[in-house]
């Protein structure tokens, strides 16, 4: 018999890549990880691990356990949500949330929670879109907050379900009116980090307009794309999720095709009827809802 803590750490290594990796995310120190997945090995009798430059990497027998493992932990969850439905006290939610969400939705999530829940503790992280899924399927958070922007794809994680809150439109921000889109090849932009959806569906905006942007500014903080906007100093493409029902200190003008970013929860399938999680999400679905009245 496997002891599940165990498994989880066998799979933490599958998802993550490193012992290094699944130490920091545990909390834990690599020595332990590593001792804890050599006593595995010795119960399922078979090399789980094998040497692969500095690191390690998963066998054909390490990589059939990993997904057992998978398979156990989602297995656990369902059972602790069908027994936490018959017992006093919900569980916490942990959740990850994309900036702009953080400021427009989880504040008036958090009250109507505060009034339909009291009891329920909410712990909150703001991460990226890409990162928050991952960890939401590496069991790092229970509940995200992402977003999918139009004609650019995101992979669908089997293992994850999506419900949609609402579309954002996105916006062409400058600092006064001085034109389209097309118009704006000479100028400074300010975008996300590379490797993030929002900065390639920015690229694939600006090429379509016929010019490659002058991306003078990184930001993964959309409140000093905002800044950088309003003094002048470049122009962008912001979601009106940022504005959190302020007035906007840039001038705002419509896209080709008004495009609009979805903004979705997800959960793992295996834990989306925990009370938590229902309750948690009821709260951003009705949040977003209010936002537009």
């Amino acid at each position: 018999m496997f002891e599940l803590r165990r498994l989880r750490l066998l799979h933490e290594l599958a998802q993550r890549g490193t012992i290094a990796a699944v130490a920091q995310a545990l909390a834990y120190s690599p020595s332990t990880i590593s001792q804890q997945l050599s006593q595995l090995e010795r119960e399922a009798g078979v090399a789980l691990l094998a040497p692969d430059g500095r690191r390690v990497r998963l066998t054909a027998h390490g990589e059939t356990l990993a997904a057992y493992a998978a398979r156990a932990l989602d297995a656990d969850e369902e059972i602790r949500g069908e027994l936490e439905d018959t017992r006093l006290g919900i569980a916490p939610v942990r959740l990850a949330v994309l900036q702009t969400a953080a400021r427009a939705l989880v504040p008036a999530a958090l009250t109507l929670l505060a009034e339909r829940t009291p009891g329920l503790r909410v712990e909150i992280s703001e991460l990226p879109p890409e990162e928050g899924l991952f960890e939401l399927g590496a069991r790092g958070f229970d509940l995200a907050i992402a977003e999918q922007y139009p004609g650019l794809t995101r992979p669908h994680r089997s293992a994850l379900d999506r419900d949609l809150l609402g579309v954002d439109p996105i916006r062409l921000a400058t600092a006064r009116a001085i034109g389209p889109l097309a118009d704006l090849a000479e100028h400074a932009w300010v975008m996300e980090p590379r490797g993030t959806a929002a900065r390639e569906w920015a690229m694939q905006q600006c090429r379509a307009a016929g010019f490659e942007p002058d991306v003078r500014f990184e930001l993964a903080d959309l409140s000093g794309h905002a800044e950088l906007i309003a003094a002048g100093h470049a122009v962008g493409l912001l979601p009106d999720l940022l504005w959190a029902g302020g007035a906007p200190p840039v001038h705002l003008s419509a896209l080709p095709g008004d495009p609009a970013r979805e903004i979705f929860t997800a959960a793992r399938r295996s834990s989306r009827s925990l009370p938590g999680i229902r309750s948690v999400r009821d709260a951003l679905a009705d949040a977003f809802v209010a936002r537009r009245v």
